[in-house]
C-alpha cells in the first residue's frame, strides 16, 4: 500500500502562488492515478484536479482552471499542485490520494469515493 505526505502549505496573499508536493513511499506512484482535494472549514470535500498515472490525461475543477497545475515525476515518486493568482475561496486544507490504476472508475476520477489512499492534508491560507 503506498502512503502519500503532502507538504508545501502555508499563508499567501491573494494573488500569490504556491506549489503543494505530495511525496509517495511504499509503492511506486506509476500504479496510481492521483487527486488533488480540498476541504474548507465546514465544508465538503472538494474536486480539486487529478493526473492519470500516465500523465497523459489531467482534469480540473472549473473554480481553478486557468489558475492551478497538476505535473507529477514518478521517478521521485511525487506529484505537484502548483497554485498561481490565489484567492481567498482558495484557503482549505488541501489533500493528495490515489487510486490503483489497474482498477475501473465507472464515476470517474472526480469522487472521494474513487480514492483509498490519502495524505494527511496541508493548509492552505489566502489572505485578502
Amino acid at each position: 500500500q503506498v502512503q502519500l505526505v503532502e507538504s508545501g502549505g502555508g499563508l499567501v496573499q491573494a494573488g500569490g502562488s504556491l506549489r503543494l508536493s505530495c511525496a509517495a513511499s511504499g509503492r511506486t506512484l506509476n500504479d496510481y492515478h492521483v487527486g488533488w482535494f480540498r476541504q474548507a472549514s465546514g465544508m465538503e470535500r472538494q474536486f480539486v484536479g487529478r493526473i492519470l498515472s500516465s500523465g497523459l490525461t489531467i482534469d480540473y475543477a472549473d473554480s481553478v482552471k486557468g489558475r492551478f497545475t497538476i505535473s507529477r515525476d514518478n521517478i521521485v515518486n511525487t506529484v505537484y499542485l502548483q497554485m498561481n493568482n490565489l484567492k481567498p475561496e482558495d484557503t482549505a486544507i488541501y489533500y493528495c490520494a490515489a487510486a490503483n490504476r489497474k482498477r475501473y472508475y465507472p464515476g470517474g476520477l472526480s469522487s472521494t469515493q474513487a480514492y483509498d489512499v490519502w495524505g494527511q492534508g496541508t493548509q492552505v491560507t489566502v489572505s485578502s
